[in-house]
This record gives structure tokens, sequence and C-alpha cells, in this order.
């Protein structure tokens, strides 16, 4: 999974223009982020038609609040930079509600 570099909205839109996309908001200090980021191989290869990218929240604290991400970890995809779903809140997740979510996208 590709870390995506501090970036604005704008810069966001040309990055993810392109295919179906899942942008994954963490931060290393979110005990919830570090419970899923194990299945996150796994996640990512049963869904291979989307590429994923780690947003780190703290150093995208503004991208975040552009897409009203006030809660970690979050899951937001896109495909041809529309935004088709959204998984945010600040509970735990675990890998079948990620992979329930990503599969509702299709």
């Amino acid at each position: 999974m590709e870390k995506l570099p501090v970036i604005k909205d704008d810069q966001l839109i040309e990055k993810i223009g392109d295919g179906k996309v899942v942008l994954f908001f963490t931060a290393d200090w979110c005990p919830d982020c570090r419970f899923i980021k194990p299945a996150m191989p796994e996640i990512e290869q049963d869904f291979s038609d989307y590429q994923f990218y780690l947003v780190d929240r703290d150093e995208n604290i503004d991208l975040a609040a552009e897409l009203n991400i006030f809660g970690i970890p979050s899951f937001v995809a896109y495909d041809g930079g529309k935004e088709i779903g959204r998984l945010v809140n600040k509970d735990r997740k675990t890998k079948e509600q990620v992979e329930d979510f990503l599969r509702k996208l299709k």
C-alpha cells in the first residue's frame, strides 16, 4: 500500500482520478488503526481491482478536515475521481466490516 504524502484536496483528485481507489485514513498512535492494519494486505489482495492508499491523518489534517474525516480508522472509496462510498467513524473496524463495505461498492 502506497502512503500518500502531504496532499491537498485538488492534488488528491489529480492523483486518484483514474480507476478505483480506497483511502485508508490512519495514525500511528491510534489503537483501532493498529488493530486493522495487519488485515490490510489480505483486504488489498481480495479487492485487487482497487488501489489502496494509506493517508496519515495527522500529516494530512487539512485534507482529513476537507473530506470530513473526524474519526479513524476510516475508509473512503473513489471510482474515476468520484466518491462512491465511505466507512468513516471512530469505531474499531474488523476485516469483515471493511470487506462488507467494499463488497457493497461493486
